[in-house]
C-alpha cells in the first residue's frame, strides 16, 4: 500500500535523504532522468535541495509516494511554464518509481495525481518528454497521452550514450481540489 502526497519546500529537507537514494536507484537502473552515472548519494541528495527555492516559489510542484513503512517509493515533478504566453502548461518531470517497487502501477497512480491537481494552479495542458522506447513511453500512451513526435539524439542515457525522446502531451480539465494524501492498495 502506498499514500500520495504532495511535499512542501519545508519537507523537502527532511525527504531530501531518501528522495536522493531514489534518484540513485532509477540512474542505476538505466534511467538517466538529466544524469549520467555514477551519480553518487551525495549529489543526488544536494540536487534535491536545490529545490526547495523553487518549490517554496511555486515554480516546482512535488509528489511523494510512500511505502506503507514511510520509505520514498515514487517522485513525480509539476514545473509550470513561466512565460506570459505559456501560463496555461506545465511539464511533468522526474517521473520515477524505485525499481522495488514497479510493477505496482505507482507510475500510473503518481501521474493522475498530478493530472487531477494541474487544473487547480492553472494548468490547462501538461507536457513531456521520455526515451523513445522505454517503457515510461509505454506507461504515457497507455494513460491517454497524445505523441507530439520524436527528436533524435536529444539525451544521453546513465552510460553517455545518445538516444531518441519522444515528446507527449495532455490536456486536463477542471475536477474537483483535493489536497488529502492518496492511498493505493
Amino acid at each position: 500500500m502506498y499514500t500520495i502526497r504532495r511535499l512542501t519546500a519545508e519537507e523537502l529537507s527532511g525527504a531530501a535523504d531518501a528522495l536522493g537514494a531514489l534518484l540513485v536507484d532509477t540512474v542505476d537502473g538505466g534511467n538517466s532522468l538529466g544524469f549520467l552515472a555514477p551519480l553518487g548519494l551525495p549529489a543526488a541528495t544536494a540536487w534535491w535541495r536545490s529545490l526547495a527555492p523553487d518549490l517554496a516559489a511555486g515554480r516546482l510542484l512535488l509528489w511523494v509516494a510512500l511505502a506503507r513503512d514511510g520509505r520514498v517509493a515514487g517522485t513525480v515533478q509539476l514545473r509550470p511554464a513561466t512565460p506570459a504566453n505559456g501560463r496555461h502548461r506545465a511539464e511533468i518531470a522526474k517521473l520515477m518509481v524505485h525499481r522495488a517497487d514497479r510493477g505496482r502501477r505507482l507510475a500510473t497512480y503518481l501521474l493522475a495525481a498530478v493530472e487531477m491537481h494541474a487544473p487547480h494552479v492553472g494548468v490547462s495542458l501538461l507536457v513531456l518528454d521520455t526515451e523513445t522506447g522505454s517503457p515510461a513511453e509505454r506507461l504515457y500512451e497507455s494513460a491517454g497521452w497524445s505523441r507530439a513526435g520524436s527528436i533524435p539524439d536529444f539525451a544521453a542515457n546513465p552510460a553517455g550514450v545518445l538516444h531518441p525522446t519522444t515528446l507527449f502531451y495532455k490536456r486536463v480539465e477542471p475536477r474537483p481540489a483535493t489536497e488529502e494524501p492518496l492511498s493505493l492498495g
